[in-house]
C-alpha cells in the first residue's frame, strides 16, 4: 500500500461513524504486533521513544532526527497509516514547525501533531498568537499533500486547567487549517463533550493516563472521533519488565514466563508483519 492509499484509508477513518482507536507503538516490532492484532491505524509516541532510549519525554531530549528516524522505521514496518507525535515542532518559530511537517512527509507518514507546549518550565505554553501561527504554518506546509495535521492544546498537562482558553485555542487551530484537534488531559466527560461540540474538526482523546477510565463507547457518545493511548502501551510493557525482574531478583522464581510471549509466537508476529 503506497502513501496515497494509506492517507485515504486514514482520512476515511476520521469520516466514519463512531470513534476509532489509533494505537501507539514505540518501535517497528511493536508496530508489527499492533497491526497483527487488528488495529486500523498507528501513531508514534514521544514518551515511548524516550523511555526506550533511556531518556525523558517532554524535555527536548528527543531530537527531530530521532523522532523522524523512529517514525520512518514504524511506517516502513506496517501497511497501516501512521501519524507521528512531532511534539512542539522542534523549534519555536512557525518556520520550524513547517520544516518539521515537510520532513515528516518524506518518511512515509500520513499525519502528525504539533503541540503548543514550549518545553520550558518557566513558560510551558506558547502565547496564543504564536501558537496559532505555528499551526497555520504547519497547515500550509501540508496543504495539498497526503497528510492530516493534528493540533494539540496542552494546557491541562502543564498545570493550566483553563477549559475556556483550551477551547479558544482549539477553535483557532481549527480555523488555521488543522485537520484534527487534541487537548490531552481533559478532566471529565463533560469537558470532552464541550470540546467536541465547540469545534468543526474531528477530536482526538488520549486514554491510558492516570485517572480517566472512560470506554470507547462513552467517548464516541461524547463526540470523540479518535482515541489514542500515548505512551501507555510502552509503560505497560515496562511495567511487565519490572514485575518480571523483581520476581527473579527478590524471590528467585521465574513464573513471569507463563504470561510472556513465547518465542514461537513472537516469530509468528514478526514473520507475518514482514510478508
Amino acid at each position: 500500500m503506497n502513501t496515497e492509499e494509506k492517507f485515504e484509508r486514514f482520512k476515511t477513518l476520521h469520516q466514519g461513524e463512531g470513534a476509532f482507536i489509533i494505537a501507539n507503538p514505540w518501535n517497528a516490532g511493536s508496530a508489527i504486533i499492533l497491526e497483527q492484532l487488528g488495529f486500523e491505524a498507528l501513531a508514534t509516541t514521544s514518551a515511548g521513544l524516550a523511555f526506550a532510549t533511556g531518556r525523558c519525554d517532554g524535555r527536548s531530549q528527543v531530537t527531530r532526527e530521532d523522532a523522524l528516524s523512529n517514525a520512518r522505521d514504524i511506517a516502513s514496518a506496517t501497511s497501516l497509516p501512521v501519524s507521528a507525535d512531532l511534539e512542539g515542532g522542534f523549534g519555536d518559530l512557525p518556520e520550524d514547525c513547517a520544516e518539521t511537517i515537510s520532513l515528516a512527509m518524506e518518511t512515509g507518514l500520513v499525519g502528525g501533531s504539533i503541540e503548543d507546549a514550549t518545553g520550558r518550565p518557566e513558560a510551558p505554553i506558547y502565547e496564543f498568537g504564536q501558537a496559532v501561527e505555528r499551526v497555520a504554518a504547519s497547515a500550509e506546509a501540508a496543504r495539498g499533500q497526503p497528510f492530516l495535521l493534528t493540533a494539540r492544546a496542552e494546557n491541562f498537562l502543564y498545570g493550566r486547567p483553563d477549559l475556556d482558553d483550551t477551547i479558544r485555542r482549539l477553535q483557532a487551530f481549527d480555523e488555521a487549517g488543522a485537520d484534527v484537534l487534541f487537548a490531552p488531559g481533559l478532566p471529565d466527560l463533560e469537558a470532552v463533550r464541550l470540546v467536541c461540540s465547540s469545534v468543526s474538526k474531528p477530536v482526538n482523546v488520549v486514554m491510558g493516563l492516570t485517572g480517566a477510565n472512560w470506554s470507547l463507547n462513552q467517548l464516541a457518545e461524547a463526540g470523540v472521533k479518535r482515541v489514542s493511548v500515548g505512551g501507555s502501551f510502552a509503560r505497560a510493557a515496562l511495567g511487565g519488565l519490572i514485575r518480571a525482574a523483581n520476581e527473579v531478583r527478590e524471590r528467585g522464581t521465574f513464573t513471569y514466563a507463563v504470561e510472556a510471549l513465547t518465542d514461537a509466537e513472537a516469530r509468528r508476529f514478526m514473520e507475518a508483519g514482514r510478508r
